[in-house]
């Protein structure tokens, strides 16, 4: 009977997946293996052994990622917490590996002839590290010498090695998933803004002392199509691709911009692709899956049952929305042009399994939260009890540590 039992709860376990967000995550992926194998087929007539090797490649990434999805969704998320200091040394060695290896393109950003980008897995390590570090500081983190300076220069060293790639834009973002969770794990307002105010002037710096930078940001401040014959052309054609789509677009795979010219239509400029064969509702369609992932994701982050899992939570959510956002806000001209790939849609191996790790781990944090039967989420910022500032998933306080009689009772 107890082994019965003991075998019901095991079936209950395995089912308790949050089914929404993985949903969501397949119904990205599956738009992102149909606009791959769109932008790259016709192209590839001809020029490849095979016009679908890209596409192979993409669904042989999406299958691994998955598989790592899966196998995440169901380790304890604490023990990211414990590897955290060992996945930090492992990320930091790869970004020093990277400064002796040969440039591609002027950049070094790849290990084993272009097949590992180690900038996406530092994502990863980053914020687990962040995590656990802020989430065991508790009320020190409003201390200068146990928060604001140590939290300086840990995310410093980790952008500025991404930085000597060059490689700004990740450099960014990583810089805005720390800031996000800094001020999400209880950080003082006021520290907040003044990391907020340095980073933004280093930014500046970087970008002003970075020829190739400085470039597109000059371009940025000007009208694209005025200058679409030199500096301007990668923005003025990724804009009439993106707009010549119309409502409903011309239709999967009869885009023309893929024909040479938009550059780097399967990666960094899929999104511009996507809007010209799948029109303005294609877009859109994308557009609510991000905001229900990221709703999703926060959702997580208010039922998870410690401020470990809460940080954590909210900090991979906040790593892909905010590459998301990145991704999108080029395309449509909003900032100035950079490189990022869009969540689970642009072609990449690294970026695309390194998103469904973080997935994997977000539904292995609300597997347990599910677990916990904790319900009724309510938001609190907290400027009352200095806590964590993501959503509680009971309304009351969560101290960094079980207290001691919880810990008797879970023993028991």
């Amino acid at each position: 009977m107890a082994a019965q039992t003991e075998q019901r709860l095991d079936w209950a376990g395995a089912l308790r997946v949050d089914y929404v967000l993985l949903g969501i995550v397949a119904g990205l992926l599956i738009i992102g293996l149909i606009m791959v194998w769109s932008v790259t087929f016709a192209p590839n007539v001809g020029q490849l052994p095979s016009p679908q090797s890209d596409f192979i490649k993409q669904a042989g990434y999406a299958l691994v990622g998955l598989i790592i999805l899966f196998a995440l969704a169901r380790i304890d998320y604490h023990v990211w917490g414990r590897a955290a200091i060992l996945l930090m040394v492992i990320a930091v060695c790869a970004l020093i590996a990277l400064l002796f290896t040969t440039p591609i393109n002027g950049a070094r950003r790849w290990l084993l002839d272009g097949s590992i980008q180690p900038s996406e897995f530092a994502k990863f390590a980053m914020i687990v590290y962040m995590a656990r570090w802020l989430s065991s500081k508790g009320e020190k983190l409003r201390n200068v010498t146990y928060g604001l300076l140590p939290f300086g220069i840990i995310v410093g060293a980790i952008a500025g090695l991404v930085m000597l790639q060059p490689n700004l834009s990740t450099a960014i973002i990583i810089g805005l998933c720390a800031l996000a969770m800094f001020f999400i794990a209880g950080a003082d307002a006021v520290q907040f803004a003044l990391l907020l105010i340095v980073g933004g002037v280093s930014t500046g710096i970087v970008i002003f002392n970075m020829p190739h930078a400085l470039e597109r940001f000059t371009v940025f401040l000007q009208d694209p199509f005025a200058l679409a014959g030199s500096e301007g052309y990668q923005i003025a054609e990724t804009l009439i691709a993106l707009g010549s789509g119309g409502l409903l677009g011309r239709g999967i795979g009869s885009g023309y911009a893929k024909f040479g010219y938009v550059p780097a239509p399967h990666t960094d400029s899929i999104f511009a692709l996507l809007g010209e064969e799948m029109g303005l509702v294609g877009t859109w369609i994308v557009l609510a899956l991000y905001l229900f992932l990221v709703y999703r994701g926060f959702r997580i982050a208010a039922r998870a049952t410690d401020p470990f899992g809460q940080v954590l939570a909210a900090g991979l959510t906040f790593w892909l929305i905010f590459q998301a956002f990145v991704n999108i806000a080029v395309v449509t001209a909003t900032i100035p042009f950079t490189g990022v790939p869009l969540p689970f849609i642009s072609f990449g191996g690294s970026a695309l399994i390194a998103a469904l790790a973080a997935v994997g781990v977000l539904l292995n944090i609300s597997r347990s939260a599910s677990a916990a039967k904790e319900d009724n989420a309510t938001f609190n910022f907290g400027w009352r009890d200095r806590g964590t500032r993501v959503p509680r998933a009971n309304g009351r306080r969560r101290d960094a540590e079980p207290s001691s009689r919880s810990t008797r009772a879970r023993s028991r």
